[in-house]
């Protein structure tokens, strides 16, 4: 926003120079950018915050520069209207039939206006702040506008049905032309201000160009409002609009300004046109309550670290335009004024009298250090579960939270209704995603055509879920594996392409090193997925991706392996208990058992058996060798399990662990129908 100097001095006798005022607002929060030389004037360009509509004028920065000099407004009382009887409008009647768009409306006609270029000074003030002058009638609504805050908009009477003005929503597919010549296709979404027969203009955005004021206009109705900032902002979007009165709109208008902006505008047009009054008309009520709050000046004090007088909060906050007054010795009742919507609670008041007081005023002091015994911080899970997937080798991504319902297609088997967004940005982010497949998927695929030759990546974040009409939202843990890695080996570098068995050693020790007791892993019924259970409930699954998937998302000949697990279940079964075993003090013997079964037949099932069959000698068994190719007849696999006998006793000879590793040997031969090798 720009304001000039000398309009500021209008409003108030400040006498500064105009580098020194900027540097003033800006240590108090109001951001000068720029302070431009314009002939004998000075330009001040400021960032205005989105909370603060208030400044958006002359009289608001006025009323801060009041605050921080201390020095008073000047009074400015307009001359009220004298209103002449017309020969042609005996009225202009307003009706809102939408209250909660538009909560006030005013409407005065004036006849007999000479349209023609503005004076000027007025052109000159104008486009200093950077509005382009159009004719004398127009540029005081926007005069009024930049000085007051408050838009207003001017219509050409006669080419009203009427006169009368209704505000009301807009019907389907009704269009209006604006004056910026586009024509507008409307929706019942936007408020507009319609005549008896068609829509004028769009409320608070911008007028219609078939009612606007040109140079054959004699008879205008003046237009002041409150418009609801939701709506506004609603309806701008809708149709890609931009305008001066659309951004003071949406951030909310000070209702007390309506009718001063309203005299105001009016009185100029009679000057400056030489119009006469015919009759103004008000439709609605002002909503705005004030509030009240209790500031007590000890606790600001204890807040600031310094001392305010209550003489000097009643100063501050006077020239703020507060109404204060007395509840108590160091206690003040302060009743918030309609310009100050972001006055909220009693340390809104507390920052208000640092701003003006200056930061610089606030001592400088060390915080005040009291040692104390460090609490013992609970381990966080989901920063433990990183730490672990990192150290496997995996790669953490982050992904969009909306995808397009499109990638749900054979990735998501819904036990819920996916949640649609209202005002999606566009059909490739229409929802809220159920599951983190898809978008791992499609880092996969941005890999790859990065020219990487293996992907491994993984992610822990919400998903979105609509059941029995809540929304539910779930942590979630997805893993993606694609491509194959060169692993250095004493014969030299072999390739270790990415497969299910990978996914599951992967979620196998995630498992192990949370603690989960009881989990197994098992073929559903479709044979696509693998379920992850942790005793009888499911909380993942492996795949997968059948090949018809992966090509939508334009990957070629690559096997593409996920799996996703349901973390608040997980979480669950996680235990931070841990055992200590020590070192065994005596040496183990170790036996490998090498047999070829049926390719059905799970390897864990076999794993199983050889525990249950080997008694307490066993101390551990585990896969070491998989194997399927062309010394293995067909539908069958070999698996080589390296089994270690132990015993924490004394040392074990032959003679004791070559029974037990016979009978381990039977036990596969009759009840996996095992072929040994």
């Amino acid at each position: 926003m720009k304001i000039t100097y000398r309009w500021l001095k209008e409003f108030i006798d400040v006498r500064l120079p105009p580098e020194t005022l900027a540097h003033k607002l800006t240590m108090a929060g109001i951001e000068v950018k720029a302070v431009v030389a314009c002939g004998e004037d000075s330009v001040f360009e400021i960032e205005i915050t989105s909370n603060r509509p208030d400044w958006l004028s002359i009289a608001g920065i006025a009323r801060e520069v009041s605050a921080i000099t201390g020095i008073a407004l000047k009074k400015r009382v307009p001359q009220p209207l004298s209103f002449v009887k017309s020969q042609y409008y005996s009225e202009c009647p307003v009706s809102i039939e939408d209250p909660s768009g538009c909560s006030v409306y005013t409407a005065c006609l004036i006849e007999g206006v000479k349209v023609q270029p503005s004076p000027g000074w007025l052109k000159d003030r104008l486009e200093m702040v950077g509005c382009r002058s159009i004719n004398n009638v127009v540029d005081i609504t926007n005069y009024v506008l930049f000085e007051l805050g408050e838009p207003l908009h001017a219509f050409d009477a006669d080419m009203l049905a009427g006169p009368s003005i209704i505000v009301r929503r807009a019907r389907s597919s009704e269009k209006l032309v604006t004056i910026d010549g586009q024509e507008r296709v409307l929706d019942p979404g936007i408020l507009v201000i319609a005549d008896c027969k068609k829509p004028v203009a769009l409320a608070g955005i911008m007028g219609g160009r078939e009612s606007e004021v040109s140079g054959q206009t004699r008879n205008i109705l003046l237009e002041a409002a409150i418009f609801d900032p939701l709506v506004i902002r609603r309806g701008r979007q809708a149709l890609g609009i931009q305008s001066e009165a659309s951004y003071r709109f949406e951030r909310g208008i000070d209702p007390a300004i309506l009718e001063p902006a309203a005299l105001r505008a009016a009185r100029m047009i009679i000057d400056l046109a030489g119009g006469k009054p015919v009759c103004a008309r008000r439709s609605g009520t002002l909503r705005y309550r004030p509030r009240t709050l209790s500031f007590d000046l000890s606790k600001n004090s204890s807040i600031l670290g310094m001392d305010i007088s209550q003489r000097q909060a009643r100063t501050v906050f006077t020239n703020l335009g507060f109404e204060v007054s007395a509840q108590r010795k160091g206690c003040l009742n302060v009743t918030v004024p309609s310009h100050r919507p972001d006055i909220k609670e009693e340390i809104d008041l507390t920052e208000e009298l640092a701003r003006i007081t200056g930061y610089d005023k606030v001592p400088v002091s060390l915080p005040r250090l009291v040692i104390q015994k460090e609490a013992v911080v609970k381990k966080d899970p989901i920063r433990f579960i990183k730490s672990i997937l990192v150290g496997l080798g995996l790669e953490e991504v982050i992904t969009y939270s909306i995808i397009s319902r499109q990638t749900l297609q054979d990735l998501w088997f819904p036990s819920g209704e996916a949640v649609r967004l209202a005002n999606p940005l566009n059909k490739e982010q229409d929802i809220l995603r159920p599951t983190l497949i898809p978008s791992l998927t499609e880092c996969v695929a941005y890999n790859l055509r990065q020219k990487q030759e293996s992907v491994s990546i993984f992610e822990i974040a919400k998903t979105y879920v609509r059941e029995e009409g809540q929304v539910q939202e779930r942590y979630a843990l997805a893993i993606a594996l694609c491509g194959t890695r060169g692993i250095w080996h004493s014969k030299g570098r072999l390739q270790d392409a990415a497969g299910l068995l990978h996914l599951k050693g992967i979620t196998e020790t995630l498992l192990g090193r949370l603690g989960v007791k009881s989990y197994s892993f098992s073929r559903q019924q479709n044979q696509a997925l693998i379920g992850i259970f942790a005793g009888s409930a499911q909380i993942g699954f492996l795949r997968e991706l059948p090949q018809e998937v992966i090509e939508r998302f334009d990957i070629k000949k690559r096997q593409v392996f996920v799996a996703e697990i349901a973390l608040d279940n997980l979480l669950c079964l996680a235990s931070d208990e841990r055992r200590f075993v020590p070192l065994p003090r005596y040496p183990a013997i170790t036996r490998d058992i090498s047999v070829m079964v049926k390719e059905e037949v799970p390897a864990g099932s076999l794993r199983d058996t050889i525990v249950r069959s080997a008694g307490p000698l066993l101390e551990e068994a585990q896969i070491i060798d998989y194997y399927t190719g062309k010394q293995i007849e067909k539908g069958f696999k070999n698996i080589t399990f390296s089994c270690r006998y132990r015993s924490l006793e004394r040392t074990l000879t032959e003679d004791e662990v070559n029974p037990v590793h016979r009978a381990i040997t039977e036990v596969l031969i009759r009840e996996a129908q095992a072929r040994i090798r």
